[in-house]
This record gives C-alpha cells, structure tokens and sequence, in this order.
C-alpha cells in the first residue's frame, strides 16, 4: 500500500502510547481516521489532538466505522495490557484479561475487518502490534509473552494466506522493543469482573520496577509510529522498532533453538 491520502485507519487502543502515535502519523498522510480504545476521557483528548491534523476523525466503537467512512484501509490492532509476576503466581483473572485483550482484541479486529476489506478489494494493510516478547521470553512475563508470541503466529498465518490467495491486503506485525508508554500501569482499565490480582513475589516485584525504569527511558511511540509507516510502504512484515541490545535477544533464541539448547536467562 502506497498512497494513504484520504484513506481509512482505524487504530484500537488509540487514546494514548503507540495506538494515539499511530493515529497522529496516519493523519498527516492526509488520512481519515478511526479512533477506538476503553478509556473514554482519555479517547476525547486524543480524538481533539489528532482532529488538528486530520480531514475526518471518528473516536467511537470500531463497528461503526463502516457506517460512517464506507470503508478501512490500514487496521492496526494495538490494545494491549500487561501484568508482571511468575507463572504460579498468576490468578486465572490475570490470564483471562491479558489474553482477551492482547490477543482475541487482535483476532476479534481481524475478524470483524478482514472480510469487508477483502471483499471491498481495495489496497490495504494490517498492522498487528505484538512485542519483542512475541519474539523472545523473559522471566516473569509469561501472560503477556504467551499472548505476544499468539500474535506474531496468527500474523504470520494471515500473511502466507493472502499472499496465497493474492489479495491486495499487506500483513505486518510489529514488535516493539522499549517504548515510553504507560503499559506497566494498565491495570486502570482492568475490568471488575476480573479484578482478582495474582500476588506478585519480591523478584517478580524488583523485575517489574526495573523493566518501567527501562521503558520510560525508551524510544518515544512517534518513532514507532514512523517506523510502521514505512513498513506498510515497503509491505514489510516484520517491523521491530527496537534498541540494538534488545534485538540481540532474538538471535539468541533462534540460536538456542538450532542448537537444541536450555532457553538462555535474560531479564528483559
């Protein structure tokens, strides 16, 4: 997909971080944008900044994007949440709210988008926002990796898919390294009915402080953002907006893999 000018995306989890980066950067292409995410007030800020940029903005549920625009052409499925701790530790309420919205939010963007815009048969591009924790694991991060490697397989599937069936609809997933945003505070959109924390141990606890240290000294969202831009220009899959460091840990892996080794221990 080359041409964005007064095209339709629509962004989920839009109201701060990557997802309101995202929306920024697709309204100056001259875009029409889609704004959804849980957190209304926040939603109202982000949907008043992006308006500055863009020819037509909608902050609402993404069902209606159809009604009001006829059509979606970039879908980025980026909500997403996250919870620290061992996976003992866990409560079954940890792992239902981080797995619906990390990963059926995902399945559920594809399903209700995907249809309608292969049978619209226009250009058009899927983002789905995983994380190097869809590439590599990490003590004390099971739920989120377990939810971010679900991603990276369901992207990689839809990308042999329409590639087979040559479809003029691009597949990227995104996983990024440490950005700034306010993901280690995502339980204040946890719902009620799911409220029953697992009790995080002290090395879980000393792990969670260090990575929130780490990631409010990373990359600002908008370099995401630019970086997801230009993948969809180049219909690139894999766009991994991550600090050299960070990235090395996905060599290690695959290394561990071809040489049947013991998984190696690194702590973000």
């Amino acid at each position: 997909m080359k041409a964005f000018k007064d095209q339709v995306a629509v962004v989920t989890g839009a109201a701060s971080g990557i997802g309101l980066a995202l929306a920024e950067r697709f309204a100056a292409e001259g875009m029409k944008i889609v704004m959804a995410d849980i957190e209304v007030a926040a939603l109202a800020s982000a949907e008043t900044t992006v308006r500055r940029q863009a020819s037509a903005v909608l902050a609402v549920k993404v069902d209606v994007a159809y009604a009001t625009f006829g059509a979606a052409h970039v879908l980025c499925n980026n909500a997403g949440v996250a919870v620290i701790g061992a996976a003992h530790e866990h409560s079954l309420a940890d792992w239902q709210w981080v797995i619906n919205v990390n990963l059926w939010g995902v399945i559920h963007g594809v399903r209700a988008f995907l249809p309608r815009m292969l049978a619209g048969g226009d250009e058009g591009h899927i983002v789905n926002t995983a994380s190097m924790a869809g590439l590599t694991t990490a003590p004390f991060m099971s739920i989120y990796d377990v939810t971010k490697h679900g991603v990276v397989a369901l992207s990689e599937c839809m990308y042999k898919e329409l590639r087979l069936m040559s479809a003029p609809i691009g597949v990227s997933v995104v996983c990024p390294g440490l950005v700034d945003t306010a993901i280690m505070r995502s339980s204040r959109n946890r719902p009620a009915d799911l409220s029953e924390e697992g009790k995080a141990g002290p090395m879980a606890q000393a792990f969670g402080q260090a990575l929130s240290d780490r990631l409010a000294g990373g990359y600002s969202p908008s370099e995401v953002a630019e970086q997801v831009i230009a993948g969809i220009r180049e219909d690139r899959f894999y766009i991994v907006p991550a600090q050299p460091e960070v990235k090395s840990s996905i060599g290690i892996r695959a290394q561990d893999l071809l040489e049947l080794r013991n998984p190696t221990l690194r702590l973000a």
